[in-house]
């Protein structure tokens, strides 16, 4: 007699991005509430299981959801209000505007504008850091996609909080409210060094060793922050806040575009995740992170977009092509972060980066039937060769584009059915952002 399950998926090709990174043809997964509970050849998965709902793709590949290290969700109504400037003065400007026009109702559309494009980019899981997170929380939860959610803190007054220990007040009632939620993880986020306090600091730390939740920061972004913090205490970035207790949490380090091999070493030896950002380096002129090396070294990195305002979309697939490309020029190595290394930032890496590795990522027996389906039958993936046994992650790396991203489920739950959002009204959310762009 056949098993029950909810939903059986079988495709020309299933990408697991497992630890052997198995490949199968004609391959499929089961899915029984959120979990995956089988992976295997499309016909033996048919012979043992009988699904309440069927799906087969014989064109497509289905692989896991796409894991965005690092953003600032609700600056998408911020999406090109202005562009090419340098870091400092852009958050110079930028920061004013929030203090201003920022406020709950703000968040909330922000955050699902930015959900329904995550979620038409083939993403599942990310990462965030600004302010009224318990806003982006809710809306998150109810759209459906699985995120850290870090709670800004600032040493100056902010949209949601006058002081620090205002914002960390806020921040410790959103831990306690969300921790151990099913999609929902809390986290601290004191902003940067150079927005802190040492006693900041050293409280955000106590915060989320007290709660054993992750603390989300950034790290070494720009040359001039780092020329500023070896000024100031005769240290570099990740000593600074190594030396105020930051490397003994569980640490999401965004940007780490200056880092120094030490670093590296002291980051990998923390268990920090890296999230790097190629875009947005890239157009804030702050640099090129060594990805390539952070690997070699054992660092557990993922890749972020950051925020529209600095980047200015949430396309992941065309993220993680930039990653690969600019991988090889850093070290004029075009061996450099290969296709399937690249791939595997933006899932299994990202989700490790995260500290989710063991809800998401890949897709084993045992994690969360987080995953997508890509179209492969766009003028732009012919030929497809298959000389090599690793060509299919070339195509996903070099060729494909986020509108080849058909169907997308996190959780066991449908995001997206034939590129149609099924949990957030696209039009009604960008219909109501125009008022606020006038403001």
């Amino acid at each position: 007699m056949k098993e029950p399950i909810d939903t059986l998926l079988t495709a020309a090709m299933v990408v697991t991005m497992n630890a052997e990174f198995e490949l199968i043809a004609d391959g499929g997964l089961a899915v029984r509430g959120s979990y995956i509970v089988a992976v295997g050849p499309a016909d033996e998965l048919r012979g043992r299981f009988a699904p309440a709902e069927s799906h087969h793709y014989p064109h497509h590949i289905i692989m896991p959801g796409l894991v965005n290290a690092h953003t600032h969700l609700a600056m998408t109504l911020m999406r090109g209000l202005n562009d090419d400037l340098r870091l400092d003065v852009w958050l110079g400007y930028l920061m004013p505007i929030e203090r201003q026009f920022v406020d709950e109702a703000w968040v909330r559309l922000g955050t699902k504008l930015g959900c329904a494009e995550l979620i038409r980019s083939g993403v599942t899981s990310f990462a965030d850091m600004y302010y009224f997170e318990e806003a982006v929380a809710e809306e998150t939860a109810a759209i459906g996609l699985r995120a850290l959610l870090g709670q800004t803190v600032l040493m100056f007054p902010a949209p949601d909080a006058s002081t620090y220990e205002d914002a960390l007040a806020r921040c410790r009632r959103f831990i306690e409210g969300w921790n151990g939620h099913e999609l929902i993880q809390p986290a601290v986020s004191p902003h940067a060094w150079y927005t802190a306090t040492p006693e900041l600091l050293r409280a955000c730390v106590a915060l989320a060793k007290e709660y054993d939740v992750p603390l989300h920061t950034h790290i070494a972004e720009t040359e001039y922050e780092v020329q500023n913090c070896t000024h100031l205490h005769d240290m570099n970035v990740t000593e600074w806040n190594d030396e105020h207790g930051i490397l003994g949490t569980k640490l999401l380090a965004a940007h780490c575009v200056h880092i120094t091999r030490p670093e590296m070493k002291l980051l990998q030896e923390a268990g920090a995740g890296v999230a790097h950002c190629p875009t947005s380096n890239l157009k804030l002129g702050s640099g090129i992170a060594a990805v390539a090396e952070m690997q070699e070294m054992g660092l557990k990195v993922g890749i972020g977009t950051d925020s529209t305002a600095s980047n200015n979309d949430l396309d992941m697939f065309e993220e993680l092509r930039l990653a690969a490309l600019l991988a090889k020029v850093k070290r004029n190595d075009p061996t450099d972060l290969p296709a399937r290394d690249t791939l595997a930032l933006s899932t299994m890496g990202g989700a490790r980066a995260l500290h989710m590795g063991d809800k998401t990522g890949s897709l084993e027996v045992g994690k969360h039937a987080d995953l997508i389906v890509v179209s492969t039958g766009g003028a732009h993936n012919w030929p497809q060769f298959n000389h090599h046994p690793e060509a299919v992650y070339s195509r996903l790396v070099y060729a494909t584009k986020s509108g080849d991203v058909q169907d997308v489920m996190c959780h066991g739950r449908w995001l997206m059915r034939d590129r149609t959002l099924l949990t957030v009204d696209e039009a009604e959310v960008t219909a109501a952002t125009v008022p606020i762009a006038q403001k």
